[in-house]
């Protein structure tokens, strides 16, 4: 049974938990993404996936991250699992709202100013933000019919409710990052911006990474075979960053 006190739906001193699932991030951008976190969030949950470098270590060299799990045996191919796993552990802290972050995430300026205001109402109970695919770089971000999510509005903010139905699909890959069941309650939808690292590597990392999406999913069940192929475009349409502040 949840230890909740007060009101559910909390218009000021609500506390913001950054959750995370990590994997072999040492030497990326997992640092700088904990240094910026921690400027604006209460508490960061982190989920380490089977870790082989220092990733663990580094997590825990900052002071807001109050849980570390790391796991024996990687839960990579059963990424609903994984999902699961974070959820549960940063419920268990009774968090009142949870922001959803990857290792190589950043939110723009404005979005963190934003985000005490976003959090500190009774209205709606999850935010969705624009989030945008930089690639090859950190200038430039991806913009054509496979890579376009940046169109579309991103669920990574939640408040907390105790007792509420929380479920993730049971997909292998391409899991959505918090419970789908948030989609019943009201949310808001901003034009806050978000900048994904995650492609923004060398030819030979993305090689790398278009091997691994057709190992993993040959036969396109759990995403796109187009999308994959499209990984190795040698002209993709590329728009430059402008800051907004």
């Amino acid at each position: 049974m949840s230890s909740h006190r007060g009101p559910l739906r909390k218009m000021s001193g609500n506390r913001l938990t950054a959750i995370m699932q990590v994997r072999n991030e040492a030497g990326r951008y997992l640092e700088q993404v904990l240094e910026e976190l921690s400027e604006f969030v209460d508490d960061i949950v982190i989920v380490d996936d089977g870790s082989t470098d220092n990733t663990a270590q580094l997590c825990l060299s900052f002071a807001k991250v109050k849980k570390l799990v790391t796991l024996q045996s990687s839960l990579f191919n059963r990424e609903w699992e994984l999902r699961q796993t974070l959820w549960e552990l940063a419920v268990s802290t009774n968090p009142d709202w949870l922001l959803s972050v990857d290792a190589d995430e950043f939110y723009e300026e404005s979005a963190k100013r934003e985000m005490r205001r976003l959090i500190d109402q009774d209205v709606y109970d999850w935010v969705s933000f624009r989030l945008f695919d930089f690639w090859g770089g950190t200038t430039h971000y991806r913009e054509d019919e496979h890579w376009n999510i940046h169109t579309k509005h991103t669920r990574t903010l939640v408040r907390y409710l105790p007792n509420f139905h929380y479920f993730f699909p049971k997909m292998d890959h391409h899991v959505p990052r918090l419970p789908l069941s948030y989609s019943v309650l009201p949310g808001f939808l901003t034009e806050l911006r978000v900048k994904h690292y995650g492609w923004a590597i060398s030819p030979e990392e993305l090689r790398r990474k278009y091997s691994r999406y057709l190992e993993l999913d040959p036969e396109g069940r759990w995403g796109s075979l187009e999308q994959y192929e499209s990984i190795l475009d040698e002209q993709p349409h590329l728009v430059e960053w402008q800051e907004e502040h």
